[in-house]
């Protein structure tokens, strides 16, 4: 599952403890952005399964979770 490489990406990151500088310039990856506008793109038109929508949730905690950082 995708999420899990994102969130040891995003736990690996706040473990090494970066600067502000570096969490301020944290970006997603390229294929987490594409996973992310498909899901949220699918949502709007044909709707979401059960396991996409959790996948889509966990997207929004791991952004929530870099807010908070």
């Amino acid at each position: 599952m995708e999420t899990i490489s994102a969130y040891e990406d995003i736990i690996n990151f706040i473990a090494a403890g970066p600067s502000t500088e570096s969490v301020a310039a944290f970006k997603a990856s390229p294929e987490a952005k594409a996973r992310v506008a498909e899901l949220i793109s699918r949502e709007k038109t044909v709707g979401l399964t059960v396991e996409e929508q959790a996948e889509l949730d966990s997207y929004e905690e791991l952004e929530h979770i870099m807010i908070m950082a």
